[in-house]
């Protein structure tokens, strides 16, 4: 298993949160992805290994989207949101994830 290569606390870390919108879920449909926010700096085989490690599943490949936070006002002051990397993880055919619960 690929996961071997890293430590695994890191793996941990490295996803977010799963992203749960309209578009996550066409995607989700149309071409067996599934999306998550991951951390900055995460690389696409750490991503791979942390969707491999954490949920028992064979990822065929990752793709990675930066998105600029956008300036928002906040009353008088003028703030900023974070800055997002989405990870759009392509599972292997017949393959599932499932956030309910435990791995089957």
């Amino acid at each position: 298993m690929s996961a071997l290569k890293f430590d695994e606390g890191r793996l941990m870390k490295v996803l977010v949160a799963p992203i749960v919108s309209e578009k996550a879920t066409a995607v989700a449909e149309s071409h067996n992805q599934v999306l998550f926010k991951v951390l900055q700096d995460a690389t696409k085989p750490e991503i791979k290994a942390a969707v491999e490690l954490l949920f028992k599943v064979e990822v065929d490949k990752v793709s990675v989207v930066n998105t600029k936070g956008k300036t928002k006002r906040f009353g008088k002051g003028v703030g900023r949101r974070d800055n997002v990397r989405k990870a759009y993880v392509c599972l292997k055919a017949g393959q599932e994830l499932n956030f309910s619960g435990e791995a089957a």
